[in-house]
């Protein structure tokens, strides 16, 4: 029978205990609607999960989970926010949510109370929040300039990281929409992952 001195077995045990930590990837809960579900592409194209490789890509000790649904507005989200954050118990939480309010043009008041209770969930689970901002076509007048402002308000007065908008550098290029004219094509993805990296690549701690 082999016999280890005293020092070995302790730090065996010591490697055993440290090894389902090192092995948990943390987890980034991407919530948000149908420009973050993938609509009308192939999950494997859409953004949350160019993000998953890019993370692979890089070695950063991170999985993401996509809770997105396609027609979600920030009331529903408000709904569900603490059952997903109950399931995953992610480290950071993208909200991107917003863009179906505005085109029911629903009260920018609604707007604003949801989303800040959606980041004061995340945060009451000490999750770090990226809040990606929406903007709406220019034809809803003054509610979509307040529409648009309302993210940069809900950031700063939770203290949270913010992307200005999730479509910048696609949302004017008529090409890299779906038949829909509201959908980003797969080609658009990259793009629109590019947009959400500015503001999560600091979080990832």
């Amino acid at each position: 029978m082999l016999r280890f001195p005293t020092f070995h077995w302790l730090l065996l045990a010591g490697l055993m205990l440290l090894a389902p930590a090192a092995q948990a990837a943390r987890t980034i809960l991407v919530f948000g609607d149908s420009l973050s579900a993938g609509y009308g592409i192939r999950q494997d194209a859409a953004w949350p999960a160019l993000l998953g490789k890019r993370l692979q890509d890089k070695r950063l000790d991170y999985s993401v989970v996509n809770a997105s649904i396609s027609g979600e507005t920030t009331s529903g989200g408000r709904t569900r926010i603490d059952a997903a954050l109950e399931r995953h118990a992610p480290q950071v939480v993208i909200v991107a949510l917003g863009a179906n309010d505005g085109l029911r043009g629903l009260p920018v008041t609604q707007l604003r109370d949801n989303l800040s209770a959606i980041v004061a969930s995340a945060q009451q689970k000490k999750a770090r929040v990226l809040l990606v901002g929406q903007r709406i076509p220019p034809n809803y007048g003054a509610y979509a300039v307040q529409f648009h402002n309302t993210f940069g308000e809900v950031a700063k007065a939770r203290k949270v990281a913010l992307v200005d908008f999730l479509l910048d550098g696609v949302a004017t290029q008529a090409q890299l929409f779906q038949a829909d004219n509201l959908h980003p094509t797969a080609e658009a993805q990259p793009l629109l992952l590019d947009n959400v990296w500015r503001g999560l690549a600091p979080l990832l701690k």
